[in-house]
C-alpha cells in the first residue's frame, strides 16, 4: 500500500493565503508524501534481506519519523483551514474544555498566538491528553520532535518559513493572525469528540 498526497485545492481562494503560496505549500506536501512511501519500500527491502543491522537501515527508520510527520501535520494544517467563515462556539463541548483549561477563549487564542509568534520554525498543535482531559497548546520544534506522547492533535498551525514567507515575508504574526481566522471550527470539533471518546 502506497500513501497518496489529499487534495486541498479547495482551499485557493481563501482569505489570507495566496493561491501561489498555497501552490507551493502543496508542492512541498506533496513531497513528503513521496518521501514516505520511498521510505516504505526502502525498509522493506532491508527487512526483506535480513539487513536490520546495516547502518543504511537505521538512517532509514529514522527518517521516517520526519517525512510521516511532515505529511501528516500538513494533512491536519490544511484540513482544519476553511474559506467559510466558521465561528468558534463557547457552547460546543471543545468550547467547554478550551474554557476549562484556559480561563477563557480569548485566553486559548493569546497563548496559541504567541506560541506560534516564538523565535524558529516549527509546528503549534492544540493536543488533547485524555489521561487527564486536558488541552495543551504546544510548540513543537522539528517534525518528529516535541510531540506530547499519546495525545491528540486538535489544531495544528504550521510555523515553518514555507507557510508564510511568500505572502507575508518576515511578519510571521500577520500570518498566524490571518490563520486564525480562516480556523475550520468544525473540523476541530470533530477530532475532538473523537479524542474524547
Amino acid at each position: 500500500m502506497s500513501y497518496e498526497a489529499k487534495n486541498f485545492e479547495n482551499l485557493f481562494g481563501i482569505s489570507g493565503l495566496s493561491d501561489n503560496l498555497l501552490n507551493s505549500h502543496f508542492g512541498l506536501y506533496a513531497g513528503y508524501v513521496a518521501n514516505v512511501n520511498k521510505l516504505v519500500e526502502e525498509i522493506g527491502k532491508y527487512q526483506k534481506e535480513e539487513a536490520t543491522a546495516a547502518p543504511q537501515y537505521t538512517e532509514l527508520k529514522r527518517r521516517f519519523g520526519w517525512e510521516w510527520n511532515g505529511m501528516r501535520l500538513h494533512e491536519f494544517y490544511f484540513g482544519n483551514l476553511s474559506k467559510e467563515k466558521l465561528e468558534f462556539s463557547a457552547d460546543s463541548i471543545l468550547g467547554v474544555q478550551i474554557k476549562k483549561d484556559f480561563g477563557s477563549f480569548e485566553n486559548w487564542k493569546n497563548d496559541f498566538l504567541s506560541t506560534g509568534a516564538m523565535r524558529g520554525i516549527g509546528w503549534v498543535i492544540l493536543y488533547f491528553d485524555q489521561a487527564v482531559q486536558k488541552l495543551f497548546n504546544v510548540w513543537i520544534n522539528e517534525h518528529d520532535l516535541g510531540h506530547l506522547a499519546g495525545a491528540f492533535p486538535i489544531l495544528v498551525l504550521d510555523v515553518f518559513e514555507h507557510a508564510y514567507m511568500l505572502d507575508y515575508g518576515t511578519k510571521k504574526a500577520d500570518y498566524i493572525s490571518a490563520v486564525v481566522k480562516i480556523i475550520d471550527w468544525g473540523k476541530a470539533e470533530e477530532r475532538f469528540k473523537i479524542a474524547k471518546e
